[in-house]
């Protein structure tokens, strides 16, 4: 499986076997320019939506005419598990709900947080259950900031996390710097490209944080 950060909370997943999967795609110039990423050029089979905002809806703009995926259910042999939250900490009353999507790609289970906007009750975190590779923000104020996206990680216990929807030169919104989140921590990993290729071989005892760089 290879994992390519195209930005903000868009990856392009990618199985052993071809099967594409781009997450929450964003819409280059989005809110009055503060989304500066690149239009998204690399094609997919599946899109993820975790909530309808322009920096996570954008399907119009991912090539390949995809199979948009919001709910549960099968699709090109990879099983979608969706678990309901919130875009905030008053249960959605701020900025609505969010869809957190786990799936096995490659004997490798992945979870993409979405735009979380606070801790995971006892019943969330057992709904997702085990996780190899999470895809977390840490960004704060639209989602969890780097305090809260470390008790979520202790929640979870996975594997290896990969940070995303946090600050960059094409990222104008007010977030932090993903810095914050990788303060005090071990085993950070920083990736020179946008890219890395994970295998069930690679998924140790250790725990991994993989700081990758945005493609766009």
């Amino acid at each position: 499986m290879t994992i390519k950060f195209l930005g903000h909370a868009t990856f392009l997943i990618t199985s052993s076997d071809g099967v594409r999967i781009i997450t929450d795609p964003y819409e280059p110039g989005g809110f009055g320019g503060q989304i500066g990423y690149s239009p998204i050029t690399d094609e997919a089979d599946i899109v993820t939506v975790s909530h309808d905002h322009a920096d996570h809806n954008y399907v119009q703009g991912v090539p390949g005419n995809p199979v948009v995926v919001s709910s549960s259910g099968e699709v090109r042999g990879i099983d979608f598990e969706v678990t309901e939250s919130y875009h905030d900490d008053a249960q959605g009353a701020r900025r609505g709900t969010n869809r957190i999507f786990c799936f096995e790609v490659d004997g490798i289970r992945v979870c993409h947080l979405g735009d979380l906007g606070h801790l995971l009750s006892t019943e969330q975190a057992a709904s997702i259950g085990d996780v190899d590779v999470l895809l977390i923000p840490v960004g704060g104020t639209f989602t969890i900031d780097a305090a809260q996206a470390t008790e979520v990680v202790g929640q979870l216990q996975p594997v290896a996390v990969i940070p995303m929807h946090y600050k960059t030169p094409k990222a104008g919104s007010p977030i932090a710097l993903v810095e914050e989140f990788l303060a005090g921590k071990n085993g950070v990993e920083l990736v020179e490209g946008p890219e890395i290729s994970i295998s069930s071989a690679d998924l140790g005892p250790e725990p991994r944080i993989i700081v990758l760089q945005p493609a766009n």
